[in-house]
């Protein structure tokens, strides 16, 4: 499936910045990425019966990942490849050959729970702490459609993406990446089930669990027990519509979810408060679940900036569709600045009229000085895409 350009016009906001073209996170059928010069680590060729490419199976130089307190941030510095062998990639659903990254991820020491959750789009969602990025949703939309939003599911089975045994993928950068439970990492944590395990780190700074909880959230000798999401499926029938997939809600689309206060044991953005083994005076702290949503599809708190992918140009060129130019030289990311993402609130890269009657609201929330008023620091952190220059 070729996943197009995602493309946001925000003539209505009246900011002065005219349209915005933004990259959304390639499909993992796309065509893989330009080869770069960095060794691509692999054992043998083997055969895939049935028309899919042949398997290669990936075995890594050596996972590479330092954690390290610095001031009042914990940063996470990787080459991406897991502490276990991942699955043979280029594979049935996922053509994409895994290699080495240089990510440097920075969470707070001190989160802070937001007023309300936050979303972004295009965003990795946490690190794991073998240094493996979370990637909550996918790209494939339906129809290839991304203004009919209908948004595929990577682990409910019904779409092929080359899910390895470790809930795992590869983008066409090489990045591998998890979409669920990180099962060769449970196990060498020593198995799921006998205590916390804590897996991840959020962009927020607050950590990432297993499914499995205390019962008594506020007692350290409770009884483990597997933690059970508030999303359900909904019932019925999708809308009728020419720009929509109908059918019966039936879990293939993040759409046919929706959250029910007080169904399961955890919050919208699949956590909660409580007491844990690594933070005994109690924190927020959010759960893997078995079922939807499996890795949280928003924050607790403030994601920081560096889980941002602003990622390039798609591959075969830095010219846009039908050879329009992509602005910015060489090794410029790309990428939704902070405050489109701050109006964005569903992460589907259009801004509804739902979310343009919020706008004041939600800018607000980039008022990190509280002075009311939003600076350039403040509307493009250092680093961060500046719109049309």
């Amino acid at each position: 499936m070729n996943t197009p350009l995602a493309r946001i016009h925000l003539t209505a906001l009246a900011l002065g910045l005219g349209s915005l073209t933004v990259f959304a996170h390639p499909g993992p059928d796309e065509p893989a990425a330009t080869a770069s010069p960095e060794p691509v680590f692999f054992l043998a060729q083997a055969s895939v019966p049935g028309p899919a490419k042949p398997s290669t199976t990936t075995t890594a130089a050596g996972n590479r990942v330092t954690i390290t307190i610095e001031d009042d941030v914990r940063v996470i510095r990787s080459n991406g490849w897991p502490d276990h062998a991942p699955g043979a990639f280029p594979r049935r659903g996922n053509p994409n050959t895994a290699r080495p990254q240089d990510y440097t991820f920075k969470v707070p020491l001190q989160p802070k729970i937001s007023a309300t959750p936050e979303r972004r789009g295009g965003w990795f969602f946490a690190v794991a702490i073998n240094g493996v990025p979370f990637e909550a949703g996918t790209a494939e939309t339906w129809n290839n459609d991304r203004s009919s939003g209908w948004r595929y599911e990577a682990h409910t089975g019904f779409l092929d993406l080359g899910l390895d045994e470790h809930h795992a993928h590869v983008q066409p950068t090489g990045a591998y990446h998890y979409h669920a439970l990180p099962t060769g990492l449970v196990e060498r944590l020593g198995g799921d089930g006998k205590k916390m395990v804590l897996v991840a780190w959020a962009a927020d700074g607050f950590p990432i669990y297993t499914s499995y909880g205390l019962t008594d959230p506020k007692d350290l000798s409770s009884p483990l027990r597997k933690m059970k999401s508030s999303y359900r499926l909904k019932s019925g029938a999708r809308p009728a519509s020419a720009n929509g997939p109908g059918g019966n809600y039936d879990g293939r689309f993040t759409e046919d979810w929706e959250y029910a206060a007080g169904s399961g044991d955890l919050d919208e953005c699949n956590g909660r408060v409580g007491v844990t083994p690594e933070f005994p005076g109690g924190t927020y702290h959010y759960s893997i679940t078995d079922e939807f949503p499996f890795i949280a599809r928003q924050w607790r708190g403030t994601p920081d900036t560096t889980f941002s992918k602003n990622e390039g140009p798609p591959p075969g060129g830095r010219g846009g569709p039908g050879g329009q130019p992509v602005r910015g030289g060489a090794g410029e990311r790309f990428g939704p600045p902070p405050f489109v993402t701050a109006l964005d609130t569903n992460g589907d890269r259009v801004i509804d009229a739902a979310e343009l009657t919020a706008a004041p609201a939600a800018l607000r929330t980039l008022d990190r000085n509280g002075d009311g008023k939003l600076s350039a620091d403040e509307l493009f952190p250092p680093g961060q895409n500046r719109g049309p220059r």
